[in-house]
């Protein structure tokens, strides 16, 4: 019959209770803690202590494929009893190093300029061997070149379309650039993009993804958002990694306000020399026939309309080139190029960031862009320097999100009983 199986309810109980209180702990901490700390032995409730292997197995195994309905279950029984906002939310994102070596890079680039040399090589020989030259040397290099080959290919499979590196020792891991550089020459480490969406200091989603652009993470993000909770929050509020023409446009066809700042922002708001120079190409007049004319009187004449790459909605940048800089008194000044000067400009962008503007200069949208300061990185400084957790355990992207989920659980129940305290205190 073997030995009965741990009572699993207990074994979930004293899980959260751990990431509840430290925020991350190892399972060979957990098992000193049962053992000895008098609030885990009451939870216990005079069964014997689980053994270091038997958390693990629990975490590994049961938590790794049911941690994402523990954590909606939480949420659900929090947001209940605390009424909380999920129309406005909060939206952050921090580079989390893997557990991998950080000289175990592949580069997908570099793969595939290898790759090419290779078939270069490869069909030098055979000309060789077509023109009658059958020596042992040239088989023995054939086989080396089939052997690259191979491995170049399998480099390249797992990096994939999305991905242009990954860590040897943690495949799922991609090469960012951390704020946290201990190594200190500003080298690129293999980490993951971990984002949480906060509502009301609760985390409300999370996610966990392997390229570094914070771009890329809103949609996806916000899907996941509407797969949990069925609708698209109305204030998505995110900082200026996050305001890109595709991720505006997502916003206007889910009925979402847009209130995530833009590259450009703190200098279009705050630097006043920026917004005033002349020789930016918004400043410059137009003229009763509607040319553009620089400092100089100089009409700019459209040239092409060209697509811009890598968009997926299809974005246009309208090209305008001045009719003739030379012997321009204020050349140095304007045009940085040898030629004429080059205008790029899109309209529908433009209109857009005004809106945005007009969004976050409002006293809805000051208070909106204050609370993301207090609320979504408060949460992951909370997490990284007040609970230690600044790098990843597992390995693989199924391990870094079950760590996340059960640090996520911990900080929200942490969060609930605080408050719950708070006003215990308060009426007393």
């Amino acid at each position: 019959m073997g030995r009965p199986r741990y009572d699993e309810v207990k074994l979930l109980k004293i899980v959260l209770f751990a990431f509840m209180d430290f925020g991350d702990v190892t399972v060979r901490e957990l098992q000193k803690l049962c053992e000895t700390d008098t609030r885990f032995l009451w939870i216990l409730d005079g069964t014997a202590a689980p053994s270091h292997m038997t958390i693990a197995n629990f975490i590994n195994h049961r938590m790794r494929c049911s941690v994402k309905e523990v954590f909606d279950d939480i949420n659900r029984y929090i947001f209940s009893q605390e009424d909380v906002d999920l129309q406005h939310i909060y939206i952050d994102g921090t580079k989390l190093t893997a557990n991998a070596n950080r000289y175990s890079w592949v580069w997908k680039k570099t793969c595939i300029t290898n790759r090419n040399r290779t078939f270069d090589k490869l069909t030098q020989i055979i000309r060789e061997m077509n023109e009658g030259v059958s020596e042992m040397k040239l088989y023995d290099r054939m086989k080396e070149c089939l052997k690259k080959l191979k491995r170049y290919a399998i480099h390249i499979k797992v990096c994939g379309d999305h991905r242009n590196s990954y860590a040897k020792t943690d495949k799922d891991a991609t090469f960012m650039r951390v704020k946290s550089d201990y190594m200190g020459n500003d080298q690129l480490l293999p980490a993951y993009n971990v984002q949480i969406g906060v509502c009301d200091e609760y985390i409300a989603i999370y996610d966990v993804y392997q390229y570094a652009s914070d771009m890329d993470c809103f949609k996806p993000l916000m899907e996941k958002f509407k797969k949990t909770y069925g609708f698209y929050p109305v204030y998505p509020v995110a900082d200026a990694g996050y305001g890109s023409f595709n991720n505006y446009l997502y916003c206007e066809e889910n009925d979402m306000e847009k209130f995530m700042k833009f590259p450009m922002f703190e200098k279009e708001t705050k630097d006043k020399a920026y917004q005033e120079d002349p020789f930016r190409s918004v400043n410059f007049r137009i003229d009763e026939e509607g040319y553009m004319r620089c400092p100089n009187e100089k009409r700019f004449l459209f040239r092409e309309t060209r697509p811009v790459k890598g968009n997926k909605y299809g974005r246009t940048e309208e090209i305008y080139q001045c009719e003739d800089c030379t012997g321009c008194p204020y050349r140095e000044k304007c045009c940085k190029g040898t030629g004429n000067r080059t205008v790029r400009l899109n309209a529908e962008l433009t209109q857009i960031h005004e809106e945005v503007l007009q969004n976050l200069n409002s006293i809805h949208g000051a208070l909106l862009r204050m609370n993301r300061s207090i609320q979504a990185e408060g949460t992951f400084g909370t997490i990284k320097w007040n609970k230690g957790y600044s790098r990843c355990r597992r390995r693989g992207i199924e391990g870094v999100l079950l760590e996340i989920g059960l640090i996520s659980c911990g900080f929200n129940l942490r969060k609930y009983h605080l408050r719950k305290l708070q006003r215990m205190k308060t009426a007393a």
